[in-house]
């Protein structure tokens, strides 16, 4: 699609459901507890993965380090109770996803490349969900009358309902990845896109 939709909510009506609160990243050497938590490892300079989840840190004579495992291996550990193999990472080399606060609405900020810098992990801020050229597989947040459902992953591309409302079907996270390892169908809801935005 060459001209992009423009933005039905681009002088923010009072109707208009407001954007999630952000993704921020904090380094795991802070005293955050880790079970469960979405993390990200790297190295500044070199790079960043995510779609990681963290176990609680591990003491080894003087170093501290962070169990880390893929997110499909965790729900899967979580949901079938099974072990699965943790590598352990330096704790100083590994990043916690934390929900921050919502920012004061600032000026739309023009195209072009935006420029990070390479010392930590960045995240972009929550982008509408009609805004993006794809969505299945991503992460979204469903943004209801202020309530944030999070946790979810968005299993079509937009499509006109049988309401004519423009739609996306989103399940858990949960039923995602056990869609991939037992090969069931996940119960899906279908969400208008104007309410979901990509984490």
């Amino acid at each position: 699609m060459s001209n992009p939709l423009p933005d039905p909510f681009a002088d923010r009506p009072d109707w208009a459901p407001l954007p999630p609160r952000p993704v921020e990243i904090v380094p795991a050497t802070g005293g955050t507890d880790l079970r469960g938590r979405r993390v990200l490892v790297g190295l500044p300079g070199l790079g960043w993965r995510g779609d990681l989840r963290a176990d609680e840190r591990v003491v080894q004579g003087s170093r501290t380090y962070v169990p880390v495992i893929p997110e499909h291996e965790w729900y899967r550990a979580e949901s079938e109770q099974v072990e699965v193999f943790a590598p352990l990472v330096p704790v100083e080399r590994v990043w916690v996803e934390t929900i921050g606060d919502r920012p004061p609405p600032a000026a739309a900020s023009g195209a072009g490349i935006r420029l990070v810098s390479l010392d930590a992990p960045t995240r972009r801020p929550p982008t509408p969900a009609f805004e993006a050229d794809a969505v299945t597989g991503r992460r979204v947040v469903h943004v209801d009358g202020g309530v944030e459902r999070r946790d979810l992953r968005a299993v079509t591309e937009t499509y006109s309902g049988a309401d004519g409302d423009i739609c996306v079907r989103v399940t858990s996270e949960l039923e995602w990845y056990r869609w991939a390892w037992r090969g069931q169908a996940p119960t899906t809801l279908e969400v208008p896109v104007h309410l979901l935005w990509l984490e």
